[in-house]
């Protein structure tokens, strides 16, 4: 039943009133101290690495993770959790490699490294890019698929949780980074508490209908009756092969995703670029063991969803117009807890998407706001710029509330909508920061042939389909995804995967030739103060990034 019970209400009214005082106590504490807008925006040398690592899941883990993902561990199962799994790894890969260049460079914004990198127009090129896949794809797509898994738990009309949602996060992040840092840290207690409570139920609903109560039981059960949903690597004739190719998941568009996303991001970045080496790099770590831990509440509950579903309870709850709907998984099992747990994992949800949309919009501010305005009124002081900034936020979310209702978020499917976008952007993105890293010789016309180049080739490998027979590649291990077309079936798709990392590979190749081109005639190129002495870590950091990777294998291992 989509309702909430007085006692849900209390606990999500103590939520909120928490993370209110709390975040007020935070401003007021600070606001003496805050004097520069790169302490607002980044909260420059005040967030400890524990509200690092705690920022960066809570920012992450949104709408799309808490209702997507455990949509998809309904339909695929623990395969989806390499998303989270290969983040873990790759955090440690960001802090180790990325973190430092960005540090001892001084960069604070991404369209910042790319104008020191390469030059005004490249940088100028992206900001605008990230400006608006951040307000037209994610925000929109946070607070819109947020506000239905809300309105879906609690029965509150639609438009008035998506307006309190923005309302909320608003108020959160008009106290800046610092505010949203430290906060956030409550809303992770909050995500991972409410979360754990809904998957010790689901996992236990399975067990009590088997007549066998316990949690452990529970999951031997849910492993004996969808042993199909607990392999991480798809055979090409899995029905899912088209979402997750196999070993490409392993070594090949995942890893793409991944370090886009994890260190060329402004949205995720900016959580460690005001903090010193160490304590950025601590933050990145604990981030990375709280990620292992995320498909316990992002995937496992939707397996536990498939298999109540397959036993006919809450049958009706998901079916729209008579069809079935994944998305519906998440909500359906909320709606199964028992009062005040209800309001515990509302309050969890609330926290992800609150937290998420409340980083998102401190990311458009900064961009915007360093990035595009300083350059137009060169002159603007620190006041100025903070008011610039609390002015984009709240445009921002106007902007989101407005457009979602007609970007089809709903029939898409929140995580396939946001990665469907980003993923014509990242594999030239990705190249342009990884060369501009590690190559001195890379040079601006190669860093815009893989931004402009590597969108257009991602729009023709995705529209391929439409203008020539595919059908071939399913011998070299393509994906035999059919697209019929007035009843025939002959055309095949590359998967989402194998093409970014196809872009990729080809923006490497391009970025080479281009730049050894203009090396040999003599072109300037700017460079980073990089040397291998800033890719060595504490013994401490080592042993931790051990531990990681023996836990991924020994995940693999078991869920091969």
């Amino acid at each position: 039943m989509s309702t909430l019970s007085t006692g849900d209400y209390i606990v999500f009214i103590v939520y909120f009133l928490i993370v209110s005082c709390y975040g007020y106590w935070v401003y007021k504490r600070k606001k003496d101290a805050e004097t520069t807008s790169t302490d607002y925006f980044l909260a420059a040398g005040s967030l400890t690495w524990w509200a690092i690592g705690a920022s960066l899941i809570a920012s992450n883990i949104s709408a799309e993770q808490m209702v997507g993902m455990n949509s998809s561990g309904f339909t695929m199962g623990l395969a989806i959790s390499g998303y989270e799994w290969m983040a873990a790894l790759t955090l440690v890969l960001v802090a180790v490699f990325f973190i430092p260049v960005y540090l001892k460079n001084k960069i604070y914004t991404m369209p910042q490294f790319l104008n020191q990198r390469y030059n005004g127009t490249v940088a100028l090129t992206m900001a605008i890019f990230w400006l608006l896949l951040y307000i037209v794809v994610n925000l929109t797509s946070i607070l819109y698929l947020g506000a239905i898994a809300i309105h879906g738990i609690s029965g509150i009309n639609f438009q008035t949780c998506i307006w309190g949602l923005a309302i909320f996060a608003v108020i959160i992040t008009l106290g800046g980074m610092k505010v949203i840092g430290y906060t956030d840290v409550i809303q992770v207690f909050f995500l991972i508490l409410g979360g754990l409570v809904t998957t010790y139920i689901a996992v236990t609903q399975v067990a009590d209908h088997f007549g066998t109560p316990g949690f452990l039981k529970g999951l031997s059960l849910m492993k004996e009756h969808a042993a199909g949903h607990f392999q991480m690597i798809f055979k090409r004739d899995n029905a899912n092969y088209s979402d997750l190719p196999g070993l490409s998941v392993l070594i090949g568009g995942l890893w793409i995703t991944n370090l886009n996303y994890w260190g060329c991001n402004q949205y995720i970045t900016q959580r460690a670029l005001g903090a010193d080496l160490k304590t950025a790099r601590s933050g990145l770590l604990f981030a990375a063991f709280l990620k292992l831990l995320m498909p316990v509440i992002v995937v496992l509950p939707g397996i536990a969803a498939f298999i109540l579903y397959k036993e006919n309870i809450f049958h009706s709850q998901m079916l729209e117009n008579g069809t079935l709907n994944a998305d519906k998984a998440y909500p359906s099992l909320l709606n199964l807890l028992p009062h005040w747990f209800k309001g515990l994992s509302f309050a969890a949800l609330t926290a992800a998407i609150v937290a998420s949309l409340a980083g998102k919009a401190n990311s458009i501010a900064t961009i915007f706001t360093l990035d595009i305005y300083r350059k137009i009124n060169k002159k603007a002081v620190d006041h100025k710029l903070l008011v610039v900034g609390r002015i984009t936020v709240v445009a921002a979310m106007i902007i989101g509330i407005v457009i979602s209702p007609f970007l089809g978020i709903d029939k898409k499917g929140g995580f396939q909508f946001i990665q469907e976008y980003t993923g014509f952007f990242s594999p030239g993105i990705f190249a342009m920061f990884l060369l501009g890293f590690f190559w001195k010789k890379t040079t601006s016309n190669a860093a815009l042939f893989a931004t402009v180049g590597g969108f257009v080739m991602s729009v023709v490998f995705k529209l391929m389909p439409l203008f020539t027979n595919l059908e071939p590649l399913k011998n070299y291990g393509f994906s035999t995804l059919v697209l019929q077309k007035d009843g025939v079936t002959k055309l095949y798709e590359i998967p989402f995967l194998d093409r970014m990392a196809i872009v990729f590979v080809i923006c490497v190749i391009g970025m080479y030739i281009i730049s050894m081109i203009e090396n040999a005639s003599g072109k300037r190129v700017n460079s980073l103060e990089v040397d291998t002495k800033m890719f060595k870590t504490t013994t401490g950091f080592a042993v931790g990034a051990l531990i990681i990777t023996g836990i991924l294998a020994a995940l693999y291992t078991v869920f091969w």
